[in-house]
């Protein structure tokens, strides 16, 4: 079984990975929507994580709307063309079996309390995750740019 920090570098190279490809391939123009909302829900996802000190369900209601704002921009970047390297990493993100945020989510769920120093870290992980879309969308080449 992978350690913590391997398994932070393992998805951390995958997002580079998915950045580096991108570069190559012809991808969705950049859309103001959707680089708001991943810092939105950066900063969102960050503070439910702070809570996992304390008993999961006290904090239930925060992470259902969190899940449902998660799952309503995914629905929006897979409906894009041309935009699949960005819903890849947008599923990451909020895979419930993985190692980033909705991994995060059940396993506080499961748990129901979590150790500092693993909230710490993961907070680390899951903010160069959504830093990594966001840097993805605001590279992409804006509409206006192409009519010029």
């Amino acid at each position: 079984m992978l350690s913590y920090q391997s398994k932070r570098d393992v998805i951390l190279a995958l997002f580079s990975v998915m950045v580096l490809i991108t570069s190559c391939a012809t991808i969705s123009e950049f859309d103001q929507y959707s680089y708001t909302q991943a810092t939105s829900l950066k900063v969102d996802a960050l503070n439910v994580m702070s809570n996992a000190t304390d008993n999961f369900y006290l904090h239930q209601a925060d992470v259902a709307q969190i899940r449902t704002e998660l799952s309503k921009i995914y629905e929006y970047e897979k409906n894009k063309p041309k935009n699949e390297v960005t819903t890849k990493m947008w599923n990451i993100l909020i895979d419930s079996t993985g190692s980033s945020f909705g991994g995060f989510l059940t396993r506080w769920q499961k748990e129901t309390k979590l150790d500092t120093a693993f909230i710490n870290e993961s907070k680390i992980l899951v903010g160069a995750s959504f830093d990594q879309v966001s840097e993805l969308e605001s590279g992409k080449i804006k509409a206006s740019s192409i009519v010029n």
